[in-house]
């Protein structure tokens, strides 16, 4: 008697894996991922925005929608799911390119899978099929894939706490104009002069403004304690919106915990700014997200609003009181 063993083909050079770790419980991951009010807010790299067309989500169901780039080009997509097993796995066949014709098209077959890791954690992990090594190394090299493919779920991460909690938020009418506060916001010399709780000393270690950079500082009490804190910034859109990560820190920039109590404060802080021009006036609004929280970091979150009202409406106070110098 004879045995035979059925030989499986290797596909690793002509995928593209991508893989991420969520903060957040598996039906709130596959939520975001199939509801289309929540995907156009995070699919695509950085710099992206993404109008859906239709999103039929079912076997045999058609989900078209154009991803417009930051230099105004438009790539329309169109996707026919194959598989959906629900809060477990994802695949459909996908097809996709730049609308002007100047580069490839982009076909493959995608597959996604949602782990439960337990503790309210999920493993979200994406692979793309392509037919040929070629067209795989081709995606790769015009339409940058992978780093693309790391950025959509960097931002899919930062989408997630705002399903878990409320976010904190403050806004505020500035008595300047939009250039003059983005610039308070940007230019080192300018930010060091009032960014921190009002009556609090800044030293401003470091102040690297791009995508990746730190701001990296320490902030001194009036009885003298001294903290440190760092900002890694995600987002940068000139006159109109900031994203960073926020944290207490150490002189050596690693993230540490709040260094004044012993309650379990969130190690990272979504925040987000967005700045509006009103007039020859400025409306700057805060929103601030515990990031990759579990509950009783959010709990403590929740708990420490006044303290947040009283640290960010000093801090917006002193930016006023900066623009009125610089006029």
């Amino acid at each position: 008697m004879t045995t035979s063993t059925r030989q499986i083909p290797e596909t690793s050079d002509r995928e593209i894996t991508l893989s991420r770790l969520f903060h957040a419980p598996r039906e709130l991951v596959w939520k975001a991922w199939t509801d289309p009010e929540l995907v156009v807010r995070w699919w695509g790299p950085r710099g992206f925005t993404t109008t859906i067309e239709t999103m039929d989500f079912r076997v045999g169901g058609v989900w078209k929608h154009v991803m417009h780039g930051p230099d105004g080009k438009n790539f329309p997509n169109k996707s026919i799911f194959r598989e959906i097993v629900p809060l477990e796995r994802i695949v459909y066949s996908h097809g996709g390119g730049r609308d002007d014709g100047a580069a490839p098209g982009a076909n493959f077959v995608a597959t996604w899978v949602f782990k439960d890791e337990g503790s309210g954690m999920t493993r979200l992990t994406g692979t793309m099929l392509f037919a040929t090594k070629e067209a795989r190394d081709t995606v790769v090299r015009e339409y940058g894939a992978i780093e693309g493919g790391r950025q959509t779920l960097e931002r899919l991460s930062e989408q997630l706490p705002a399903l878990q909690g409320q976010p904190f938020v403050l806004m505020r009418e500035f008595d300047a104009p939009l250039e003059l506060v983005w610039r308070a916001w940007t230019e080192r010399e300018r930010f060091a002069q009032w960014f921190g709780p009002k009556g609090f000393k800044m030293n401003l270690r470091k102040f690297d403004l791009r995508p990746g950079g730190v701001c990296h500082y320490s902030i001194t009490t009036p009885d003298g304690k001294e903290m440190w804190g760092k900002a890694v910034y995600r987002e940068i859109v000139s006159q109109a919106k900031l994203v960073w990560i926020n944290s207490f820190s150490d002189p050596d920039a690693s993230v540490t915990r709040h260094p004044l109590t012993t309650d379990k404060w969130p190690l990272q802080l979504l925040t987000t700014i967005t700045f509006a021009a009103k007039g020859d006036k400025t409306v700057v609004t805060l929103h601030w997200l515990p990031y990759e929280a579990d509950d009783e970091e959010r709990r403590v979150f929740e708990a420490g609003r006044p303290g947040m009202s009283a640290g960010w409406g000093g801090t917006f106070e002193q930016l006023a009181s900066c623009l009125a110098t610089q006029r």
